[in-house]
């Protein structure tokens, strides 16, 4: 498995969050690709090329985009032709910056199948994976607000192999649902995970620093490696008051358990 950092979770300007996760050893980065300078509409051709150039030279590669939208996700019909047309858009940026995973919230995922946002879920992500799919892309739905047993119940009916998962065990384990579990659970599925921890909803349901929450994480890499899967554990650090040094730490406690 390979160590990798969600470069917004340092709070520092692109190129200069870059430098220091090149600076603590991580092999990768996940790419916030929502608003800011690298959107695809603030990011032109050139600076594409660019940005894939200066990345390889800190020798890091990207892991991910995240082209989380906000909101409901795909689940309100009243903009979901806007929320299809920029993922696309993300897609076509992913293409161009050599990485083939878009993590997003798909928005939660509602008990019963007769339930318009089912429906309305169900139809974007299957054009949206299909349009994935034709590019060897995906877009990897994060786990967290929903059990993962209806996360999977609700993708086994997606006729594609364009929607994977990005795997957060601190966001169930934040909602009170097992994240070892989970991994049997969505085995299929994930792609991409997130390496993040925090304290189930007798404590507070707060996200804390890696190592000091309730995901158990060396049985949590264990059970990955049971699944067979050898993708990026990434660093994501969304609280704090010091996001650099918790990713640093993060970095060197991740290498110690993966070996």
């Amino acid at each position: 498995m390979k160590v990798g950092v969600f470069l917004a979770s340092l709070r520092l300007d692109t190129r200069e969050a870059l430098k220091e996760v090149g600076k603590m050893g991580a092999d990768g980065v996940q790419l916030m690709v929502v608003g800011g300078d690298l959107d695809p509409d603030n990011l032109s051709r050139s600076g594409r090329e660019d940005l894939v150039r200066f990345i390889s030279t800190l020798g890091l590669e990207i892991s991910a985009l995240c082209g989380d939208l906000g909101g409901e996700g795909y689940r309100d019909p009243s903009d979901i032709e806007w929320r299809i047309d920029r993922t696309k858009q993300i897609f076509d940026l992913s293409l161009d910056l050599k990485t083939a995973i878009v993590t997003t919230h798909i928005g939660v995922i509602p008990e019963d199948e007769n339930d318009r946002a089912w429906k309305t879920m169900q139809e974007a992500l299957e054009e949206l994976g299909s349009y994935a799919e034709t590019r060897e892309l995906c877009l990897a739905a994060e786990t967290g607000p929903e059990e993962p047993g209806l996360m999977r119940r609700f993708l086994g009916t997606i006729k594609n192999e364009g929607i994977r998962i990005n795997y957060d065990p601190a966001n169930l384990v934040m909602r009170g649902f097992d994240p070892l579990a989970g991994v049997d659970t969505l085995k299929d599925y994930i792609v991409h995970t997130h390496a993040k921890d925090g304290l189930d909803p007798e404590k507070g349901s707060e996200e804390v620093p890696l190592g000091k929450g309730d995901v158990p994480l060396d049985e949590y890499i264990k059970a990955l490696r049971e699944i067979g899967y050898e993708g990026y554990l990434t660093i994501e650090r969304e609280t704090g008051e010091d996001p650099v040094g918790d990713v640093r730490r993060a970095i060197r406690f991740l290498r110690d358990l993966i070996g």
